[in-house]
């Protein structure tokens, strides 16, 4: 069933998740992660971190602005101990990320920036059965991790080493002699990434600092990137001491102020995507990871025979399918079903031969079932973690034929009835070619019954699936409908 966006998108969200979606595609993609990136799963703001140590310095740390200078302050009089052990102990209280970690590790994103102290994007990144390399200190650019999925730098240290970790004003003013490979690093991604800010908030002390090095690396040669903003809203002005008037009066002035600031942030090549609330952030990133998983097409098949086809149509007609999902630049995903797998394989192999493609694996994704079962081994286990596996990957699944032998009879194939279970789960988009019979007869009809169940409301995608299930539909036809069909949900 068709998991459909709680949030209105504007026109900005949007384009942002289509071109944000592209740099991804491309490898090109990074992600540089502020303080309110882990702040909503509990852990400490600026302003809490330092609420103690201000205290014993008989500083009000609400009447602060200069954040970082309250840390020197209490370096100068207290040295480092109590710092220390303030980041260890606010930071080592959660081991897994919350849902924006667990997207943007599902993604395809390889290059992590974060100014966080805790682990939780390595750690949601290695949940996610990746390869992380971590860079925390100028000695791990002396080695790499090989086939590495991604790669995190710390650039503020991590809470394991609470003496390295930068947070006094000397900490900021001697980054570029003492962390010099990470400001080399980072000019590099700056120039050849798109990144995304996110959790940096309009008064992060961090974000300043970055911004500041931003223009230093890069002088003029400032790419697009992006920055999450949440707007300032009237209704975050009512405090109990203040009469309505006075609310409002500092409400516009806040407005003004980041009006302000999301122009200047223009000069480092950050555009601000506005939204109205923190959680819009996870809905965008949903977006994000719908349209890349769209792009991932699934096919479920079995075939013992090819009634009311021919073999040669029914080869035909299946190697024409891939061939052409492939040149519309989908990936194929296949679990070499019976008598449908290598057909969708060859498909595939063809277009690259033809074309200029260089890379199968751009191309297909596969995962052979295993066929025999050993004394330890329960395969019918195994298959279904197979297809869970293989389909989670999609976000679209085609389904065509659906037979097996069962002693003489030819009946229904279980596992692609599995599979629509499972495309289900995964919230994957269903497309049953109803005209070739069996399983994909019966998918259709239950998804034709009730369009706006399985399908987002379009007229056209809807008519394309409808047309599917037509009785003595061409080869022409069905690939056409079926391409249309996939082709329509990349734009909703």
């Amino acid at each position: 069933m068709v998991k459909t966006v709680n949030m209105e998108l504007t026109l900005q969200q949007k384009k942002f998740i289509k071109d944000f979606a592209i740099e991804i595609n491309s490898g090109d993609a990074a992600i540089f992660a502020g303080a309110g990136f882990s702040v909503a799963l509990g852990f400490v703001n600026w302003k809490e971190l330092l609420r103690d140590l201000a205290l014993e310095l008989k500083l009000d740390i609400d009447k602060e602005h200069d954040l970082i200078s309250v840390a020197q302050y209490h370096f100068n009089k207290f040295k480092r101990g109590k710092i220390n052990n303030k980041i260890i102990n606010e930071f080592s209280t959660l081991t897994s990320g919350g849902e924006n970690h667990k997207i943007l590790s599902r993604i395809g994103i390889d290059t992590f920036w974060t100014t966080n102290y805790d682990q939780l994007i390595e750690k949601s990144l290695e949940a996610n059965g990746k390869t992380v390399e971590i860079k925390i200190r100028n000695v791990d650019f002396s080695r790499n991790i090989k086939k590495k999925d991604a790669i995190v730098y710390k650039m503020h240290g991590d809470k394991n080493s609470p003496d390295e970790a930068v947070l006094t004003k000397d900490d900021y003013e001697t980054y570029n002699d003492k962390k010099e490979l990470f400001s080399t690093a980072l000019r590099g991604d700056l120039l050849s990434k798109t990144f995304l800010f996110v959790g940096f908030s309009f008064d992060d002390p961090n974000l300043e600092y970055i911004l500041g090095r931003i223009k230093i690396l890069l002088k003029e040669n400032t790419p697009t990137h992006y920055c999450f903003f949440k707007e300032v809203q009237e209704t975050d002005f009512n405090e109990d001491s203040k009469t309505p008037e006075q609310n409002k009066e500092d409400y516009l002035y806040a407005k003004i102020k980041q009006e302000l600031k999301i122009d200047d942030l223009i000069r480092y090549g950050i555009h601000a995507i506005m939204v109205k609330e923190y959680s819009e952030i996870t809905e965008i990133l949903y977006e994000i990871e719908k349209r890349l998983k769209r792009k991932n097409i699934f096919i479920s098949g079995a075939a013992h025979h090819y009634l009311p086809y021919t073999v040669d149509q029914a080869i035909d007609l299946i190697h024409t399918l891939s061939y052409k999902l492939a040149e519309n630049d989908y990936k194929i995903i296949s679990g070499f079903g019976l008598g449908i797998g290598s057909i969708v394989i060859n498909g595939a192999l063809d277009f690259k031969l033809n074309s200029n493609y260089r890379n199968l694996d751009d191309l297909l994704i596969l995962r052979p079932f295993p066929q025999t079962q050993s004394d330890d081994t329960n395969i019918s286990k195994i298959r279904t973690d197979y297809r869970k596996e293989m389909i989670s990957k999609a976000g679209i699944a085609i389904f065509i034929f659906g037979n097996k032998k069962s002693g003489d009879n030819v009946i229904n194939s279980d596992g692609m009835e599995e599979e629509f279970k499972i495309s289900q789960q995964y919230n994957v988009i269903p497309i049953p070619i109803g005209a070739t019979g069996y399983v994909s007869k019966s998918l259709w009809e239950k998804t034709t019954s009730d369009l706006k169940l399985y399908y987002p409301d379009n007229a056209a995608l809807h008519n394309a699936i409808k047309a599917l299930g037509e009785e003595q539909l061409t080869k022409e036809e069905m690939i056409k409908n079926t391409i249309e069909a996939i082709n329509i949900l990349q734009e909703l």
